[in-house]
């Protein structure tokens, strides 16, 4: 039989047909083809041209990454044991090549050796680039440094990856079946949901999970204080030594986190770094751990007085109204709920009933299109679940025709053996590729965990999971609209980290749009869209504990960077360190939140975690010129200002650096006061300082 991740060039992975014996001996072949191309490119009498390096060496590399790509994907949204365990074997292998192609000495001479004077501008940022990426990858470390740096990089491979599988297996093994009397509070689409689940399980009443569909709405609108209790102990204790359960003990991240910190302290000493932070901001705006602290610090003086009188004013409404008078940790999300729901007279279940999913992706896809001048149709291929689907992104020619500028899936559902969370990734990017001189059009993978649709109805979404699919569909775009031929610097690739969630932050903005809402509302049982009394409650309510979010965010940021800067950094103790300068809220002594913070232990954020509000300060400016513009013509969905952040921030990839490119859209540097009051941290004389 044909292995379906033998992949031929061009095509997208048979999804469906991809088995795990299928992985070994596809990753044994395109890995020896890989190295045959790296020994072919490496020899004394190739010839040190851009051309001929990308024609055998790139068509091979890129083949690999998109088989691999592939299974990676799968061992995401579709794991098994049997898909893990073969995930797993190939993983040192791949590992160890790639970071043989990033320390190849002979590879970085004859790139280094390429004369410049016969490439393109596109080629000589890639070529500047890798480079640079040589550097950092060790290819100029010798003898015993490089055999180590090698050994690195494989052990912290299997750790991030076993660090993701006790994340994933401890919020797949809770589960709590309550009775119906104990539900009280849930709304109906929770509770017909968990109902179903139990009844699958062959029991009676509610089952609980701490999947976030099931869990946030719980923790919000649960009367049972009991039963909020249990679920938030059992999540901030997922895969630590303070869980409980049949196997918690196996799945304990603490060690992982250890060893991971000292091999990353380890690798930064290797390469003449001072610590991981600063080996990590090597590739980013940011110019060193200073700037970034800097930058959270500010936040959070800025913020803080905001945050204390939110909690002040959450203890009053608790005590007043609910009873409570010393709210727990368990406590906080529910009066909160209830404080906005009598602050603003809606709730969050009231606006979910007018977000079908189906309706706000058309709507998305509507506003994408009036932006950007390109349409978007549905399509069809291979998939690994039936909730996936498939669609293609066209741009419109002058002569009539159109063109195929990329294609994408969207997996929304939350299901078992699915990881956390929301993202976007790349199945393959564009290309003018070297052996063909055929364009390769870009292909994207969405991720979500959103709520099930019902046999009868379609899945609801939250206002938050609204800004979820735009922020992902962002990502999405930018990888995607780029106009780019060098593989490595086009869309995403080569864009620093902390300018990455640019293009996702940005769209969130539309999420609070009234014309935009109109096109993605509907309400489940009448038809009509929002209606404009609602909107302007959540407007209202919109910058509703905004100092408590900000904090929140910036307590995550410093504890990462802090984390990364420290020699033998004690992850518990810094945590700690950190929440007493700016937590708001206590934590309970049990709680051990970094041990499912799959971004810096289990993805790309280590010592890059600062991103999300460094990119927001960008998001937030940017989307000034749509606001700008709107207070002219009446409407922030401006095609002119869309064309203008396409051509300078969305097409250009990392061909230039990503703060030329904002000055290029916005012609100045970003200006953080656009943050601050898309937050909602200035005061009604509109100043910046709390009063």
């Amino acid at each position: 039989m044909t292995n379906p991740l033998l992949i031929s060039q061009g095509a997208l992975p048979d999804f469906a047909a991809i088995r795990p014996e299928h992985i070994a001996p596809a990753m044994n072949q395109l890995i020896a083809e890989a190295k045959s191309a790296l020994e072919t490119v490496t020899a004394a009498d190739f010839p040190a041209e851009w051309a001929a390096i990308s024609r055998c060496l790139d068509v091979a590399t890129e083949r690999l990454g998109v088989a691999w790509g592939a299974v990676g994907h799968l061992n995401s949204v579709a794991d098994t044991p049997e898909l893990r365990q073969a995930y797993n074997e190939a993983l040192a292998q791949i590992t160890a090549f790639w970071t043989e192609l990033g320390a190849s000495e002979a590879l970085f001479g004859k790139v280094d050796a390429i004369d410049t004077e016969r490439l393109n501008a596109e080629q000589q940022r890639a070529r500047e680039l890798a480079l640079r990426d040589f550097v950092l990858s060790g290819a100029r470390l010798e003898g015993e440094a490089k055999a180590r740096y090698a050994a690195i990089q494989e052990r912290q491979a299997e750790l991030s990856q076993l660090f993701g599988e006790h994340a994933l297996d401890a919020t797949d093994a809770f589960k709590w079946v309550i009775p119906a009397e104990r539900a009280a509070g849930l709304p109906a689409d929770v509770l017909e949901g968990s109902a179903a689940e139990a009844q699958a399980a062959g029991q009676t009443g509610h089952l609980l999970t701490l999947k976030m569909p099931c869990y946030l709405p719980v923790m919000q609108f649960a009367d049972d204080r009991g039963v909020r209790e249990t679920l938030y102990k059992a999540y901030v204790t997922r895969a630590s030594d303070q869980a409980e359960g049949e196997g918690a003990a196996e799945r304990d991240n603490g060690p992982i986190m250890e060893e991971i910190l000292a091999l990353r302290e380890e690798e930064a000493q290797l390469l003449g770094f001072a610590n991981y932070a600063e080996l990590s901001l090597a590739t980013k705006m940011a110019k060193d751990p200073a700037q970034v602290n800097a930058l959270l610090e500010d936040l959070a003086r800025r913020a803080k007085p905001h945050a204390l009188q939110d909690v002040a004013a959450l203890r009053a409404f608790a005590k007043a109204h609910l009873g409570l008078e010393d709210p727990q940790p368990w406590d906080w999300t529910y009066i909160g709920e209830k404080l906005k729901e009598a602050r603003y007279a809606f709730s969050e279940q009231e606006v979910k009933m007018y977000f079908q999913a189906p309706k706000v992706l058309a709507g998305l896809f509507k506003l994408v299109e009036k932006l950007f001048n390109v349409y978007i149709t549905q399509d069809e291929a291979s998939v690994w679940h039936p909730s996936v689907s498939f669609y293609r992104i066209v741009r419109p020619l002058p002569d009539g025709q159109s063109e195929t500028i990329g294609q994408f899936y969207l997996d929304p559902e939350a299901r078992q053996g699915k990881r956390g969370g929301a993202w976007m990734n790349d199945v393959r990017g564009r290309w003018m590729r070297p052996d063909t001189a055929d364009l390769q059009t870009p292909v994207a993978h969405m991720v979500c965990n959103f709520a099930k649709a019902s046999t009868d109805k379609p899945a609801l979404l939250t206002h938050d999971d609204v800004i979820t699919l735009f922020h992902e569909f962002g990502h999405a775009l930018h990888h995607m609209l780029t106009r780019v031929n060098e593989h490595d610097i086009a869309g995403i690739s080569g864009v620093e980290w902390d300018a990455v969630e640019l293009p996702s932050q940005f769209m969130e903005n539309f999420c609070w749009d009234w014309g935009v809402l109109q096109d993605i509302s509907a309400h489940i049982e009448t038809g009509e869209p929002l209606p404009r009394a609602l909107f302007d409650k959540m407007v209202a309510a919109r910058h509703f504990q905004s100092g408590m979010q900000m904090m929140r965010q910036v307590e995550f940021s410093l504890f990462d960077m802090r984390l990364h800067q420290q020699t033998g950094a004690s992850v518990m103790q810094t945590l700690q360190s950190v929440r007493d300068e700016v937590a708001v809220l206590p934590s309970p002594s049990y709680s051990r939140t970094p041990h499912t913070f799959s971004h810096i232990f289990a993805g790309g954020y280590a010592a890059g975690y600062y991103s999300y509000k460094w990119a927001e300060v960008l998001s937030a400016d940017a989307f000034g010129a749509f606001e700008e513009k709107g207070l002219s013509t009446g409407d922030v969905v401006d095609a002119e200002t869309g064309a203008k952040f396409m051509r300078e921030i969305l097409e250009v990839g990392s061909s230039r650096d990503a703060m030329d490119s904002f000055k290029a859209f916005r012609g100045r540097e970003p200006n953080i006061d656009a943050l601050l009051r898309h937050s909602g941290l200035v005061d009604a004389d509109n100043s910046i300082e709390p009063a």
